[in-house]
């Protein structure tokens, strides 16, 4: 239970990560519930923030970083006793780091002459690497993050617009929504049009739009 909080914008903070290891949960469905309040916490920005980490490859991938009111949200609904005794825990050390946030360390005048070097040279030596992450990232954003769920919710509207707007019959709804969902499927290369990427949401708006069935012999 070592590390579990990070400082974040002046804040001790968890991250989802940190919460599916401690609480033996798999990270998407931690991503998951974090995304699901979304919808229904009007300051979910003010608890909840996302970023980018390292895995265990070393490669990016989006996470979750949450206060202690963020935290308090989401570990709601998890239950039993090895759940409370985490639970416990992660309170505590919010209380604690919060604590230690109001009582700042007075350092001595050596103290702070090594510390302003150690930036210096930190700072030095961490630009290219700072340059070389934001460039990771924004590749990330731009060519790999598939649709959010707000996102997904335009593409299904859209689906159905289309379908509602050539089929009455509710068994030929059926069918052609089975049918569009498949074309989309293979026109943008993916599993599932949850898996869209972001940056052809739009094209794959289109795309329905212009749709037209396959004539049925």
């Amino acid at each position: 239970m070592e590390n579990l909080l990070v400082m974040h914008n002046d804040q001790a903070v968890t991250s989802s990560t940190n919460i599916a290891e401690n609480f033996n949960k798999r990270h998407d469905h931690v991503m998951r519930d974090i995304q699901n309040l979304a919808d229904d916490v009007p300051n979910f920005g003010e608890m909840f923030f996302k970023t980018v980490e390292r895995d265990k490859n070393n490669r990016n991938r989006w996470i979750y970083l949450m206060n202690r009111d963020g935290f308090t949200l989401l570990a709601m609904g998890f239950t039993g006793s090895k759940a409370l005794h985490f639970k416990l825990e992660y309170i505590n050390a919010f209380k604690e780091m919060e604590k230690a946030l109001i009582q700042p360390k007075q350092l001595s005048e050596k103290e702070q002459l090594m510390a302003s070097m150690r930036l210096s040279l930190e700072t030095a030596g961490e630009i290219e690497v700072v340059k070389k992450e934001i460039a990771e990232v924004r590749d990330i954003a731009v060519n790999q993050v598939t649709l959010d769920h707000g996102e997904q919710r335009r593409l299904q509207k859209a689906v159905a617009i289309k379908v509602y707007e050539i089929e009455t019959d509710p068994a030929g709804q059926r069918r052609m929504f089975k049918e569009l969902y498949r074309e989309i499927k293979d026109r943008f290369a993916v599993a599932s049009y949850k898996d869209v990427k972001r940056k052809d949401l739009q094209n794959a708006i289109r795309y329905v739009d212009a749709w037209l069935p396959r004539k049925v012999s």
